[in-house]
């Protein structure tokens, strides 16, 4: 993204271009961005070579997840719908891995039939359904077990998921006894210890904590993992302070637990592979004046785009045009929805607008569409892959036809 001649472009074409020939609201991805971050991720941890599994529920678009699954990539799924989507874009089995805690018995048979890497299991239950569901198919599934590390990522409650009072994985005296019945069952194949302590994630001191507790709890059950699953999290910057996470630091950190366990280690990246890649180019529809600020209103909604209602995220919004003047007042940018919460930030000295103008909310690649919905049943965005100059529809705009 950056302005040219004034005009802002996502790689070679230009925002406005997309507008007018695509209309508003559209997701557009850059493809350079994509291969970008994919290689950097890759550089930054290419001493032990780890299996990168893309998390699939942060984008779900099957054109995109094929793009994805050129760069050697496997996928981290939640659901079987995930885990159709994954094989649908060729992504190979053995690439697989499937978490989440509420696997039912049609999708763990799903999984199993599937012949994929693993099934991470988070529960007692569940790895007696899975136990169940094997000896029935007379075959011996390889499986991981989760832990809860109790380890506070230091990020927003909604995204926590390392902390004892959150629903994920099981704790220390579970997993030692899920390992000792896993050991004794003829139908598990015990391959993995995962781990998952949050999303967006910037400082490398909450997974440095964890692999610590990771390797206590190893050297206590005297266990040899083939794999071992340390999850995604890694976080982008949603602001102009260009905060990163420190990769370099994550990966000593690895290198040294790796010296005492050694095994393969999984990623499960979303957000750090494809949020920075997306826009959603908006319209103006109306500016409402009011004594201390405008209401810019936009035609993108909080079924566009959740995450602002959701979780108090904030995105950039630029303009599609950079002009000499600032608006006097605040404007505070919503959406149509009829709720309160559909806004999307609120910003002082921003370029002065007019209605019909376009914006940019910026950093929408992860949890943009794959959490949108029909809400007020309004249509879902088109969705384009930016190469270049060439732009290419990977999901056509919903029409009212197709929504009723």
């Amino acid at each position: 993204m950056k302005y040219i001649n004034k005009k802002l472009k996502i790689e070679g074409v230009s925002v406005e271009n997309i507008a007018k020939k695509y209309g508003t609201p559209s997701y557009c991805y850059s493809f350079n961005k994509l291969k970008e971050n994919i290689k950097d991720f890759k550089k930054n941890f290419k001493s032990f070579s780890p299996l990168i599994c893309f998390a699939i529920k942060s984008n779900t678009n099957v054109n995109l997840i094929r793009e994805i699954k050129k760069f050697g990539l496997g996928a981290d799924v939640v659901s079987m719908g995930e885990l159709m989507i994954a094989i649908k874009a060729g992504i190979n089995p053995k690439k697989i891995v499937f978490s989440g805690i509420g696997k039912t018995s049609k999708e763990i048979s799903f999984a199993i039939d599937k012949k994929i890497l693993l099934i991470n299991a988070e529960s007692e239950s569940e790895i007696r359904e899975i136990d169940r569901i094997a000896k029935l198919k007379k075959k011996k599934i390889q499986v991981g077990i989760r832990l809860n590390p109790n380890t506070d990522a230091k990020t927003l409650s909604q995204i926590s998921t390392g902390k004892k009072e959150n629903k994920f994985g099981v704790n220390e005296k579970s997993f030692i006894t899920l390992v000792n019945y896993c050991k004794k069952s003829r139908n598990i194949d015990l391959k993995c210890l995962s781990v998952h302590i949050g999303s967006q994630i910037l400082n490398y001191k909450p997974y440095e904590k964890m692999l610590k507790i990771i390797s206590k709890i190893i050297k206590k059950i005297n266990f040899k993992f083939e794999y071992i699953d340390l999850g995604g999290g890694m976080g982008i910057s949603y602001n102009f302070k260009n905060e990163k996470l420190n990769y370099q630091k994550y990966n000593f950190a690895i290198i040294k637990f790796l010296k005492s366990h050694p095994s393969k280690i999984i990623f499960e990246p979303g957000r750090c592979i494809v949020g920075n890649t997306g826009i959603l180019v908006s319209k103006v529809i109306y500016i409402k004046k009011s004594e201390k600020k405008n209401f810019i209103i936009l035609d993108a909604g909080m079924n566009d785009l959740m995450r602002p209602a959701l979780y108090g995220a904030e995105h950039k919004i630029l303009p599609s045009i950079m002009k000499n003047q600032n608006s006097k007042k605040i404007y505070e940018f919503v959406g149509p929805i009829c709720e309160s919460t559909d806004k999307f930030i609120t910003l002082k000295n921003f370029k002065k607008l007019e209605e019909k103008d376009l914006v940019t909310i910026c950093d929408v690649g992860a949890y943009g569409m794959s959490l949108s919905s029909n809400y007020n049943i309004r249509p879902k965005s088109a969705e384009l892959l930016i190469k270049g100059s060439k732009i290419k529809v990977i999901r056509k705009r919903q029409s009212y036809k197709d929504l009723i």
